[in-house]
């Protein structure tokens, strides 16, 4: 198992530290006698989990004071619809706006337009057209984007200029924690937790606090930020593993030297990757460099009868999920923070022999 590297773009893999970690309690958390899983998300034990995980990402991340951090359930596509659900209340005909980079943006513009007009400000493929060219709307009741868009491998590394006191709302969830943000530019960061913070079931939500208490009469009430704020994310029974094994990721975070050096692996690791994508041809990826993401690298064979050839062979290094979405074919390498460069060049190794190099 030690020659296997998973490039799953989520549920994505883990730091091995974590897993062995989270295996050694399985049974019994700290001599509690139960399990994370069987403990009450009331008791002084998850609590002290919970609090401890939320601390350690504010410290990660730099989130300021007048920041509420939430973890809720729902993923980043249910989120899709929360936060509109969250926004728009007192509001007479509201507009949002958006910025169109891909899969999951055009998911979000879908989603958001149940509940409001919405208004494609500025829409790229492989890239995001300059800002002088973006029609935004004067009074918006929000700026939306995907900062990394999993599927296509676009990631936007700026903060846009907003009019007026338009919030700035985030998906970052395939990039959060890979790199060092600057969360008081924003209004809204969210981000489903398996690709960089845990498995599948928690959403990392973070709002500023004079965006809260503002939802939509028809948003559910374990779904309205108010209520989850109030009640340290336990208005419900939160996805209690899930944090936990989140927080533990959070705290193998900082023993890596935090989000700062964690950047300059990932800076390394894509690097690496694209050194070999871009050598001669015979891989192409297709989006322009200056929007190429850190984390999902998507790429296609010049001649693509060989795919299937190429994902047997990469399955018998043990070069696990290379396959691209469904919906855009080719192959996808996703390279999160637990990914070790070693993976990285195993991968790039397999590259230049499939390629003839």
């Amino acid at each position: 198992m030690t020659n296997i590297y998973n490039f799953s773009a989520g549920p994505a893999v883990l730091p091995k530290e974590v897993l062995a970690q989270a295996a050694a309690e399985m049974l019994d958390w700290h001599g509690s006698g139960m399990s994370v899983m069987e403990m009450s998300h009331r008791g002084p034990e998850f609590l002290s989990i919970y609090r401890t995980a939320e601390q350690d990402v504010r410290e990660l991340l730099n989130v300021p004071a007048n920041y509420k951090i939430l973890f809720m359930q729902g993923g980043g596509l249910g989120h899709n619809a929360i936060i509109p659900m969250n926004m728009l209340g007192g509001r007479e005909s509201p507009t949002i706006d958006f910025i169109q980079t891909g899969s999951w943006s055009s998911k979000s513009i879908k989603e958001a337009g149940r509940y409001a007009k919405v208004n494609v400000a500025a829409k790229g493929v492989t890239g995001v057209p300059p800002q002088s060219e973006w029609q935004l709307t004067p009074g918006a009741a929000y700026l939306h984007m995907c900062t990394n868009e999993t599927i296509d491998g676009v990631e936007i590394g700026f903060v846009p200029t907003v009019q007026g006191d338009t919030p700035l709302v985030a998906d970052m969830s395939s990039h959060i924690l890979s790199r060092q943000i600057d969360v008081s530019k924003y209004g809204v960061i969210f981000g489903g937790a398996q690709k960089n913070i845990g498995p599948a079931g928690v959403t990392l939500v973070i709002v500023r606090e004079d965006l809260i208490g503002k939802a939509l009469p028809i948003c559910p009430s374990a779904f309205d930020w108010k209520n989850v704020a109030d009640n340290e994310s336990m208005y419900n029974t939160p996805p209690t593993y899930g944090i936990y094994i989140a927080g533990l990721t959070f705290q193998w975070l900082k023993k890596q030297g935090g989000v700062a050096a964690m950047e300059q692996r990932n800076i390394e690791k894509a690097k690496l990757l694209y050194a070999a994508l871009d050598a001669d041809g015979f891989y192409q990826n297709r989006v322009a460099k200056e929007y190429r993401s850190r984390m999902n690298i998507p790429f296609y064979l010049r001649d693509e009868s060989q795919n299937e050839a190429f994902l047997a062979g990469a399955k018998a290094r043990g070069l696990l999920q290379l396959k691209g979405h469904k919906s855009v074919g080719g192959m996808r390498a996703s390279i999160y923070n637990a990914m070790p460069i070693e993976g990285v060049q195993a991968l790039v190794d397999y590259l230049n022999e499939f390629a003839g190099r």
